[in-house]
């Protein structure tokens, strides 16, 4: 019987960057296009970032190519692009297990290879970690190169354009590779953006776009004349209709160039790597390249669940998320009054707002990737008299806590933060784990913080905040909950806490994601309470000490870590009432924890049905086998 032939017959013969070194230069197209199908191979499987990493593909290996990873540092922005670099750094045969419990990471992570520059998950870091490998690598005395890709998206980030002005200033070797896909995971918004996208009706563009073409074309020719006609071409970059940022910032600037011609960027990466002083390469890429449906829609194509590579067809879903019903939500809200305005640094389609951007488009504000900026903004407008809404992942938020505390807070304004993927989020692990959030709010004065069980407690706690002065804050975690009707609008005092079970032996306290487990725990237990513990701040301090002057002992559970979470809030109050039952604290331990579902991360954490069972039991509750 003959052998079937490999599909990927080059990308079997890469298991390092040197392999990849071996291959002629006319072979590296071939390589990307078997590296993009391997791509949707493992994306297919669902919830993997494949757009992305079809845009990037080329680039990386015109990266790998010329440089020597690891001695030089690559470095790539939020790190979700970074498949290909993964499959050329001797982990493809790991792919499959991404994002999953003791499997790869989605991102980039210093600890899974010495390949990877640096560990990410957030955007708009890459500029700043760069300048900094740059600098160490002159105050040592050493000579490796440093490179970075950021993409468009990333630039949106305040964070990075920082870092440009003082990579300008500090004028240290190194390339940055712009990769301009007009995307991140939402359109991309903001002048910079906008900037981009006039770039092709400048005559200095135009001009330098043929240049760059033609220096490439006449590969024989020395690279000082691409230079030479490079700035010749750049005239008009301080003519004030028309100034480019970068060089404004002391940052070299070349391209664009087609950012999928692999041999064109082998060419220039070559020529541009060795370049004193800062160098930004202005590649334009496709997302989704080489997958019609995904160049087609790449915002649905970002994460996509499973899959059929041939056809496209997704496995369909009728789940109704956290997101969706924040989504209805707000987006009826707005109806009832027209004070309300939403705000997301980027996260349209994951905070659930497709919709309401559609029937409230001028009560609707994207900042990009800007967490500050969005929250600043949303003080300002409170101050003038509407009624804003952050919609913010609860992960992005810590981006912004100064501005909670400063521009917020201080002033009580009526600001509602509606944090998303709040707890454990599961396969996008330690960077996007949402387990602070309790801790670094409920430290800030004037700050009110709701946990509702259910899509009916979130309308209801939202309707609230909109009536009530100070900021609030209401978070809920990724997942699935009960679609309600329309209309539905309880009235939930702010601070009030609920009596689920009878019993005053244990009593068991918890909110959102963690009421659930206590529940199932409990089941029918006698004389084993449960209070759903809706606000942690305010406590609600009347039914607190009705509970703790007749327990034997208290558990409190979080999808939080246990460092100043609800737990310490309840301690401290019990501690200021002079009442001292035995406390239980469940939470999150305080450690960093790695991807893998939500389920498996809880039961590790000791949060999950089974531990709670098993405290009680501690606690001398008869726990029969099976409850």
């Amino acid at each position: 019987m003959t052998a079937q032939a490999s599909l990927t017959p080059l990308l079997d013969r890469v298991q390092s960057p040197e392999d990849l070194k071996r291959l002629s230069r006319d072979q590296l197209p071939a390589l990307a296009q078997e590296l993009r199908e391997e791509i949707v191979r493992v994306c297919s499987v669902g919830g993997l970032h494949l757009a992305s990493s079809l845009g990037a593909t080329d680039l990386i290996v015109a990266l790998h190519y010329v440089l020597n990873s690891p001695r030089d540092r690559i470095l790539f922005d939020v790190g979700h692009q970074a498949y290909a670099h993964k499959m050329l750094t001797g982990r493809r045969h790991l792919m499959p297990t991404v994002k999953k419990e003791g499997g790869l990471s989605g991102f980039t992570k210093v600890t899974e290879s010495e390949h990877d520059a640096i560990t990410v998950g957030h955007a708009s870091t890459s500029l700043a970690n760069a300048l900094g490998m740059a600098m160490a690598r002159d105050a040592l005395g050493q000579d490796y190169k440093v490179a970075a890709v950021i993409g468009d998206g990333s630039l949106t980030g305040g964070m990075a354009l920082a870092a440009l002005n003082t990579i300008g200033d500090m004028n240290r070797r190194m390339l940055i590779v712009l990769n301009d896909n007009e995307m991140s995971i939402s359109e991309n918004v903001g002048a910079i953006n906008k900037f981009m996208r006039g770039l092709q009706v400048q005559k200095w563009f135009q001009e330098g776009e043929g240049a760059s073409k033609k220096a490439v074309e006449a590969v024989s020719k020395p690279l000082a004349n691409l230079m030479s006609r490079a700035k010749s071409s750049t005239r008009h970059f301080f003519d004030p209709a028309s100034v480019n940022p970068f060089a404004a910032m002391g940052v070299r600037y070349v391209g664009p160039v087609d950012g999928h011609n692999v041999q064109e960027l082998v060419w220039l990466m070559e020529r541009l790597v060795d370049l004193d002083g800062p160098t930004i390469l202005h590649v334009v890429t496709t997302k989704g390249k080489g997958l019609s449906y995904a160049e087609a829609d790449p915002i649905s194509w970002h994460g996509p669940s499973k899959f059929d590579p041939a056809t496209g067809e997704v496995v369909p879903s009728n789940a109704y998320s956290w997101s969706a019903a924040f989504g209805d939500a707000v987006t009826e809200l707005a109806r009832l009054d027209p004070r309300t305005f939403v705000i997301t640094p980027a996260m349209r389609e994951g905070s659930g707002l497709v919709e309401y951007s559609k029937v409230h488009p001028h009560r609707y504000l994207d900042v990009g990737i800007a967490e500050d900026v969005a929250v600043t903004t949303a003080a300002g407008m409170a101050l003038q008299g509407l009624k804003p809404i952050v919609a913010i992942y609860s992960s992005f938020l810590q981006r912004a806590y100064d501005q909670v505390l400063h521009d917020v807070a201080i002033e009580n304004l009526n600001v509602t933060f509606a944090i998303d993927r709040a707890g454990i989020v599961g396969a996008d692990g330690a960077t996007h784990n949402g387990v602070f959030d309790l801790s670094f709010l409920r430290s800030i004065p004037n700050v009110g913080i709701g946990l509702p069980r259910n899509a009916e407690e979130l309308r209801g706690m939202l309707r609230t905040a909109q009536s009530q002065p100070g900021p609030f804050a209401i978070r809920y975690p990724r997942g699935t909950t009960e679609r309600v009707p329309e209309g539905t609008w309880p009235d939930i005092a702010w601070g009030s806490w609920e009596r689920l079970k009878p019993g005053d032996d244990v009593v068991l306290l918890a909110g959102g994601k963690a009421l659930e487990y206590v529940l199932k725990a409990v089941g029918d237990l006698p004389n084993v309470g449960v209070v759903n513990a809706r606000f942690v701040k305010p406590l609600d301090e009347v039914m607190l000490r009705e509970v703790a002057s007749r327990a034997r002992a208290i558990v409190t559970v979080e999808d939080n870590t246990v460092m100043g979470g609800f737990g310490s809030a309840v301690l401290e109050a019990l501690n200021t009432m002079n009442l001292r039952p035995t406390v239980r604290v469940l939470g999150i331990p305080d450690e960093f924890q790695e991807h893998a579902t939500v389920d498996s991360v809880h039961a590790r954490a000791g949060i999950d049905a089974p531990a709670i069972r098993t405290v009680m039991a501690e606690l001398g509750v008869d726990v029969p086998l099976g409850v």
